[in-house]
């Protein structure tokens, strides 16, 4: 199975830990299935957990008040 890439190193690896899945045994499927989704589970909670960027300053430019006037 093919798989196309998501440009994140850790996911692509997990998702080619699934697409691997196909060569094992049927109860041997369980236990990637649920590796795979702890790997997901813990890369979201990783991002969540980022600083995000700067919150935007106030509107400025033309037609705008000049709060500091």
């Amino acid at each position: 199975m093919t798989l196309a890439l998501t440009g994140d190193v850790g996911v692509d690896a997990l998702m080619e830990r699934l697409a691997d899945a196909d060569a094992l045994p049927t109860d041997s499927h369980a236990e990637v299935y649920e590796d795979v989704h702890r790997g997901l589970r813990d890369t979201l909670t990783a991002l969540d957990s980022r600083p995000g960027p700067p919150a935007p300053g106030p509107p400025t430019g033309p037609g705008r008040a000049d709060p500091a006037t």
